[in-house]
């Protein structure tokens, strides 16, 4: 296929580029490099320096894709609180371009949305059509981006995905991102200084790795449209995942504990019935060999 990987020079995206020039995808990039990379992508990906909150026909008529994942977003929470209309213009205006610019050649579209931050709380693993409860503008950001998929999907009778990601770790991971909290960790051991945890740590996170998340993005090339959960089903505690971390670094200084931040989810986890029936999509790697992996990236940075 001809796919177009918005953000494709950033954590997830360039996961994704590998996974799909592994099975012989002619793979465009579109990315700003505000926070992607160039070295981050692999030889046999073509890089298109634009901005998604831009009309993007420039980019996409002479490729004609057949499809368009798009990962270009703004992701920072705190951005979002501080900046909703920064927050609203990359997540919103962008995906609108985005469904602008692949209507015009019948692609499909497949978004990378949020569990956690459109769930709210989760008093068990949240399923798709559990109440969306965003706490602050980026899930709701997020949120209006899937109804435009859905929109879209019924007005032109397309078939778009959004995916519904936990929390994301592994190799390229920035250790300076609000959603780092795996890169932070890894790279506080092996400096030798101690991470900061906020609140009491019993806080609890679906951590899933990127190279399954990439799957899920290759999965649903070729499955039905609709909503579905990217995550294990499995909740790890911040004091839990801290001290994992530190195995995976063969030792480490112990943590810090600061005040909790507003705001805050104690508890988010994804259930994934739906993606493993209807996608045939399941994590497949653990939570201590995908944080081995990714020491392995950290400790050679």
């Amino acid at each position: 296929m001809r796919v177009i990987v918005t953000g494709g020079a950033g954590f997830v995206g360039s996961h994704v580029v590998r996974a799909l020039l592994a099975r012989g995808d002619e793979v465009h990039v579109v990315d700003d490099l505000s926070s992607g990379r160039r070295e981050n992508l692999p030889a046999g990906a073509e890089l298109h320096v634009a901005d998604v909150r831009e009309p993007l026909g420039r980019v996409c008529d002479p490729i004609a894709p057949q499809a368009v994942l798009h990962l270009a977003a703004q992701i920072d929470v705190r951005v979002s609180v501080a900046d909703p209309v920064r927050d609203a213009t990359a997540n919103v205006i962008g995906t609108v371009r985005v469904l602008e610019a692949a209507r015009a050649h019948g692609a499909r579209v497949v978004l990378a949305s949020t569990g956690g931050a459109i769930y709210g709380e989760c008093e068990a693993p949240a399923t798709e059509d559990a109440p969306r409860l965003p706490l602050a503008p980026y899930g709701t950001s997020k949120l209006a981006a899937e109804e435009y998929l859905a929109t879209w999907s019924r007005l032109y009778g397309a078939r778009h995905v959004a995916l519904r990601l936990g929390n994301v770790y592994g190799p390229r991971q920035d250790p300076h991102g609000e959603a780092g909290v795996v890169a932070i960790f890894l790279t506080r051991l092996r400096d030798g200084e101690p991470a900061t945890i906020f609140g009491d740590g019993s806080q609890t996170r679906d951590y899933v790795y990127a190279g399954d998340v990439a799957e899920a993005f290759v999965a649903a090339l070729d499955g039905p449209g609709g909503v579905f959960n990217v995550g294990t089903g499995l909740e790890t505690s911040v004091l839990e995942l801290h001290e994992r971390c530190r195995a995976a670094a063969g030792g480490g200084v112990d943590p810090v504990l600061a005040p909790p931040r507003l705001g805050e989810l104690q508890r988010s986890v994804l259930g994934t019935e739906r993606t493993a029936a209807e996608l045939g999509w399941r994590a497949t790697t653990s939570l201590d060999d995908g944080l081995l992996a990714t020491w392995e990236w950290i400790r050679e940075e």
